[in-house]
């Protein structure tokens, strides 16, 4: 019984050494494997990307920058080159400066609703508001919406006398505003509209913040005598510093790109007093026909936009 039990687990023994044996040698052998043959399916992975960022995203930019160093035009097939004379027409040009200073105009009235209001909505769903799906879907939806379908539902709202607010004034007793042919109203409207329609993103943004909260910091706080005010400013407020200034930056960036709405709402007006620096940009490029004088304050808007960014981020890098 001895012997054969003894030859009988010999063969056991014996074949995890040559398992083992056989993995380290074959991971040796993928180790010494050319960095160039390992990495190759990854090239392979990433160069689809790489093309398409080339294509629509590198060649463009290249080939704009060129561009506003010429006197290039849709009119005409030639175009010579002509150094920096549009970028000096661009600073001295009032309308580039009347035009940016809408643009900012109209990031402040957005940008500050758009943190502030997200902020109360998140609170009010995360706090335990009955029907939370509902209330998510109804603060979220007006995103989807494409900019076309927005300014047709606004314009409806906006119309003079027969409009759904102007109607309510006339209920009230109130006379019609002019909501979009008033030079002093026209801004407001736009902005109120553009945080109807994007405030469900940040609104997001904060929601998955405040989950991610930990409930035991509250528990501990209510232990204390900590009532819902202390806890809002002393827990809630800190932990959501960090998502807040990326919402701040986002949204300043966007509002600074603003183009669509007020396109199909206003289409700059009345008189020029919603007109934001981009469609002063469509507007020399494509209808005016200079497309390098178009491309030159392109940059400059694109330089300073840059010079924010830095601006802004740079407290946060000295911070970490």
């Amino acid at each position: 019984m001895t012997a054969s039990s003894t030859s009988l687990s010999a063969p056991v023994t014996r074949l995890p050494g040559r398992a083992t044996g056989s993995r380290t040698r074959t991971g040796a052998a993928a180790a010494r494997r050319p960095l160039r043959e390992r990495d190759r399916s990854g090239y392979l992975f990433v160069a689809p990307f790489a093309v398409a960022t080339g294509l629509f995203l590198l060649w463009p930019t290249i080939y704009g920058l060129w561009m506003s160093l010429t006197d290039q035009s849709l009119t005409a097939t030639e175009s010579s080159f002509i150094g920096f004379d549009n970028y000096v027409e661009a600073f001295g040009d009032p309308q580039v400066w009347t035009t940016l200073w809408h643009t900012v105009w109209f990031t402040v009235l957005s940008t500050v609703p758009l943190v502030i209001v997200a902020l109360v909505m998140a609170l009010l769903v995360h706090t335990g508001l009955p029907g939370q799906w509902v209330w998510r879907m109804a603060f979220f939806a007006p995103f989807l919406l494409t900019s076309a379908v927005v300014a047709s539902l606004s314009s409806w709202l906006f119309q003079p006398d027969i409009g759904l607010l102007d109607t309510w004034l006339a209920n009230l007793g109130l006379g019609p505003v002019g909501w979009l042919t008033d030079e002093n109203v026209a801004m407001f409207s736009i902005a109120l509209v553009t945080v109807w329609w994007t405030v469900g993103f940040n609104f997001l943004l904060y929601l998955a913040a405040l989950q991610g909260i930990p409930q035991q910091q509250y528990e501990a706080a209510t232990i204390d005598g900590a009532g819902g005010w202390r806890r809002l400013f002393a827990i809630t407020v800190p932990q959501l510093k960090t998502i807040t200034g990326v919402i701040v930056v986002l949204q300043l960036l966007a509002s600074m790109k603003v183009f669509d709405q007020i396109y199909l709402l206003t289409a700059g007006g009345p008189n020029g007093s919603t007109r934001p620096i981009l469609e002063y940009v469509y507007d020399m490029g494509f209808t005016n026909y200079r497309l390098g004088y178009a491309s030159a304050i392109s940059y400059v808007f694109f330089a300073l936009i840059l010079v924010f960014t830095l601006v802004r981020l740079l407290p946060t890098k000295k911070e970490a």
